[in-house]
């Protein structure tokens, strides 16, 4: 549904882009993580065709971006902020995008019912922008961009800065999408919700480190993650320990990252020489916070 071939896109001397191939399939739900400034923005804005790559080719739905009036009815797009006009109420919110893709009255009426009711808007259609919450914003968003009833929706961290229960209630909607036979391309800080794509890309300064799915990058993690439970310890002085490659914190409790070949005992008694009472030491699976911490430190040192 989605091919990049050897993307690369520069702002002065800032390579945001440097030579990315992606391969978004059909029905995928494919996240894109990787830190602020990483290149997310860009690349999504390339694949929309809003911005120009300066080398390499973009393809949608199998037609190149020349022949973007086959292709533009098959992709919504949200962006990472979205202009809401506040002072229109939801349903004028969206008749007014709907209206930008010069469909008819009587067709976004009747979309827009549908699109409202998957996403739990119906009931307040009436409401002004203004006096929504960040996360009936953010599917008031959604709503807009899926009234031309897209083949491909692109998603530019839609759930930034929302609370943790509607960005849950967000990606049921995102399922039910797709379960309805769209694909979904969508970018997220949150490593949550990375566990609940199929494929996920890790950039980095512009260059792709990792593509696979989750389970098998964490499957395919070179390391030993050992989770430590104590109070307040400087992980300074936790990743000074021979053996412990990185140390940090994660939730109430520590991640150390060992080599696989580290005798976890002698770690152990190395941690009870700290003063550490009695460390609870285990060893348990990689996360995807493990993952892309390590790839990310990498790619610093």
């Amino acid at each position: 549904m989605i091919k990049a071939k050897g993307l690369s896109k520069a702002f002065g001397k800032i390579s945001a882009v440097k030579d990315v191939d992606l391969h978004v399939e059909k029905q995928d739900i494919f996240g894109l993580v990787g830190p602020d400034g990483a290149g997310k923005t860009t690349l999504m804005r390339m694949v929309c065709g809003l911005i120009s790559p300066d080398q390499g080719q973009v393809f949608l739905l199998g037609r190149s971006f020349k022949e973007i009036e086959q292709i533009k009815d098959g992709l919504g797009y949200m962006p990472q902020r979205f202009s809401l006009y506040g002072d229109l109420t939801i349903w004028e919110n969206v008749h007014f995008f709907g209206s930008m893709y010069n469909l008819s009255r009587e067709v976004i009426t009747k979309r827009a019912d549908s699109i409202l009711d998957i996403t739990r808007l119906l009931p307040f259609k009436d409401r002004f922008a203004n006096n929504l919450s960040g996360g009936m914003k953010q599917k008031l968003a959604l709503t807009c961009a899926l009234v031309t009833r897209p083949s491909v929706l692109v998603l530019d961290e839609p759930t930034y800065g929302v609370d943790p229960e509607s960005r849950k209630e967000f990606w049921k909607i995102l399922y039910h999408l797709n379960r309805e036979g769209m694909t979904i391309f969508v970018s997220t800080p949150y490593m949550d919700e990375a566990e609940l794509c199929m494929k996920v890309a890790f950039i980095d300064q512009g260059n792709i480190k990792a593509l696979d799915s989750p389970l098998n990058l964490k499957k395919n993690f070179p390391y030993t993650v050992l989770e430590l439970v104590c109070k307040n310890v400087d992980t300074a002085s936790l990743k000074a320990i021979p053996g412990i490659l990185d140390a940090y914190f994660f939730g109430d409790r520590y991640h150390l990252i060992a080599e696989k070949s580290s005798n976890h005992l002698r770690l152990r008694e190395e941690l009870a020489k700290t003063g550490l009472p009695r460390p609870d030491l285990k060893v348990i699976a990689p996360s995807m916070e493990d993952v892309f911490v390590s790839l990310a430190e990498k790619e610093v040192g």
